[in-house]
Formats: structure tokens, sequence, C-alpha cells
């Protein structure tokens, strides 16, 4: 089997994504992901003409962000029109997924340059909900009974409360992880450690957007987490229909009798903002005849499900299945990139797999960054690599959960 190798990764400043406060807001989805197709092309010398495929991920297809983004970003950035784009969607995984098929057809043999991204806007998510409830029936429409009886899916914020409360993780130990995660984040945005990935978004007449993360909160404190009142609670105990069932039963109907104690919100929650990332992957054969010098090797994939009423849960048993496919040991991973989604997928992953805290997410994750969810995987194998470039390190592990109870997962080899 082929090797396949990253030759670039990119990717936007984070953007709050609320309308009227987000720097990237009023731009167009495919501009952004022209944005970043348009950084690798540049930055690589890259002949768009060879590009067999652009595989991007987009959460939420619909309105502005439908009709095969993918396709339409790399059109909009002047790529040739022989490139082919197809885009897909494993929610929030969706950015490891793109990277892991590119990866796969590069590795089969059956392509030679393909990038991998995606994009999300969720700034465009309070005007998409109506189609949003249509689109993703199975997680949250109190009408599709069937799926429901056999497995409930509630919001994935009850979800992490309702792990928290299993687990017997206190909020005290989720707020000191959301404090921690701003810390790294401050420090690697002074130190400029995102700077190799980071291309800045321009509006449609040429001024500048943004080129810095516009979530992060450097300011902060324990104590001003702790005043945060639960984001949940109410949530978990709205009627979705006239039979009275809520979240939180939906949950209950899973584990009798759990007493759900509401420990997350807004500060130990991923951040909404909008963003976009792309990686160019390679063959062997390709990187010999554009003179490319490889970043990284793509060592190995996986995909994992897990119980889809607690969601979430799928990051643990995906980094298992990536190790044992890589033949590699937790010790040989040099760093570990786990989404911040909730502060309680991030603190079970370390505890379970028994991890050094100072190698996973170092420079902080989606609770100090944000998560704009079908990019951030991408995003997490791009800050990955650029950290092990930095440090001098080998391998690198990213995983993340995704809605419905799943966790994509690969392992990177610096070159």
């Amino acid at each position: 089997m082929s090797e396949a190798f990253i030759i670039d990764a990119v990717r936007t400043p984070r953007g709050i994504g609320k309308v009227g406060k987000g720097a990237l807001a009023d731009i167009h989805p495919q501009q952004l992901g022209a944005t970043v197709l348009s950084a690798l092309r540049d930055r690589n010398d890259l002949d768009t003409s060879a590009v067999d495929d652009v595989i991007f991920g987009t959460s939420m297809q619909v309105g502005t962000q439908g009709g095969d983004l993918a396709r339409m970003a790399l059109l909009d950035a002047g790529y040739d029109v022989r490139a082919s784009g197809v885009t897909l969607d494993r929610f929030c995984g969706s950015g490891i997924t793109t990277t892991n098929m590119a990866a796969a057809s590069v590795m089969a043999g059956m392509e030679d340059v393909v990038i991998a991204g995606g994009c999300e806007m969720m700034s465009l998510h309070p005007a998409l909900g109506a189609a949003q409830a249509g689109v993703r029936a199975p997680l949250m429409d109190a009408g599709n009974l069937r799926l429901r009886a056999r497995h409930p899916q509630t919001h994935q914020g009850v979800a992490a409360d309702a792990i928290a409360s299993l687990e017997g993780i206190p909020r005290e130990a989720l707020d000191h992880l959301a404090y921690v995660s701003q810390q790294r984040a401050a420090r690697a945005i002074a130190e400029g450690r995102f700077d190799k990935s980071l291309v800045p978004v321009y509006k449609e007449d040429g001024t500048l957007a943004l080129d810095r993360e516009e979530f992060p909160r450097p300011q902060t404190t324990l104590e001003g987490l702790a005043q945060l009142a639960p984001s949940f609670g109410g949530m978990a105990d709205f009627p979705l229909d006239e039979s009275g069932i809520t979240l939180r039963s939906m949950v209950l109907a899973r584990y009798p009798g759990l007493d759900i104690t509401h420990v997350h919100h807004a500060g130990n929650s991923s951040g909404v903002v909008d963003g976009a990332a792309a990686i160019l992957v390679a063959s062997a054969g390709a990187v010999k005849a554009n003179g490319w010098t490889p970043r990284a090797r793509i060592v190995a994939a996986a995909n994992m499900g897990d119980d889809p009423t607690l969601m979430l849960n799928a990051p643990v048993p995906a980094a298992k299945k990536v190790l044992a496919k890589a033949g590699l040991s937790i010790d040989d991973i040099d760093l570990f990139e786990i989404n911040e989604a909730f502060s309680v997928v991030a603190e079970k992953f370390i505890r379970d797999l028994d991890l050094d805290r100072d190698k996973v997410n170092v420079n902080g994750g989606a609770m100090a960054l944000g998560h704009p969810i079908a990019a951030t995987g991408a995003m997490l194998i791009g800050t990955v690599l650029d950290e092990l470039e930095r440090t001098g390190g080998r391998y690198g592990l990213v995983t993340m959960c995704a809605a419905g109870g799943m966790a994509p997962a690969i392992i990177i080899e610096r070159i």
C-alpha cells in the first residue's frame, strides 16, 4: 500500500459565530472555504488541474452552506475546473473524516493529490434552525418515535452533564480544565504558535476581515467560571411534544435512576465560532513530481461508534483502535488533541487513558478557541503538526466526539 503525506495545513482564524458581533459572520461560506484553498495553492505552487478531489466537511448543509460547498469553494478560489469536490457530514468529526478519506484514497493508489478540510459558519445556525430541525431529525425531532425508542438521542450538553454525573467528575475539575485551556491558548497566541498555519480572511472588497483569533478570553479566572450558571438544566426538562417527553427522560430511559447534575456552562463548553481549514495530502509520486517536502506521514486512521444516548464517549475507544492499527502505544504519542466539545470529554479522555496532561491540548482547545463544527478536526490536525515541528516530537494523535455517538481518529508522524 502506498503512503499518504501531509504537504501543508492551513486554517482561518476563528471568528465569533454571531451575526453583528463576529468578524466572519458576513463572509459567504464559499468565500471562507476559498480562502484556505487559495492559501494551499499559493503556498505550495499547486497546479490545481492536478488536484484529484477536494473533500470538505460541512455539518449543516442547508442554505448558503448547501450545494456541495467543496466544489463551490474551489471554483470560488479559481481552481481549475477539472478539480472535483465533495462535501460530507460526520457532524463534529467531519474534519478528521475528510482527512482520513483523502489519505485512504491516496494510500489505495486511486488518487495522488487530494485536499481535505472543512468549513462551518456557526453564525448561520440560528437563521437555519428550522431547516436544521428537518435535516437532523434523528437528533432532536420528537416525532421520530421509531428511532427514539431504539436509541434515545438527547442534546450534547445534556449528554455531557449525564457523563459527568455517571463518572463522578465534579464541576471544579471541569472548570479547572477550562481555565487551563484559556491560559494555554493565550500563551500559544502570544508566542506565535499558530502563525504558521493561520491565513487572514479578506472581505469581498479586499479589506481585511480577520487575521487573529477572535473568541479567546484570556482574562478568564477560576472564580469567574465558578459563578457561571449551568446552561442545560432548563433545556433538559423542556417538553419536546404533547406526550411530555424531555431530554432528561430520554437519558433516563437508558440510565434509570441517574441523578443528572448540571455542571456545564458557557465557560467550560466549546465556543460558537466560524472558520475553515484545509490540508494538502499527496502520494509519494506526487511529492516527487512537484518537488514538495512533506511535513508528515499519515500513519493510521480509525472510526468508532459508541452509545448514541451519551453521544460523547467514543474518543477513548477510537484512540485505542487507531493506536492498535498503528502498532503504537500511548507512550509512543508525543501530543494528543482531543476536541473540547465539553470539558467532560477531554477530562474523561485524560483520565481513562491515564495521559500526561502536559501532552494533551497543549495550546488550548475549543473551550478557549471555539469549535467550528466540521472544520475543527482539520484545524486540530494542523495544530498538532505545527506543535510537533516546534517541539521536535514524532507522533500526534487527534480525535473528537461526534453526534450520534461516534469518533474518528488519526495518527500522524512528523517528517
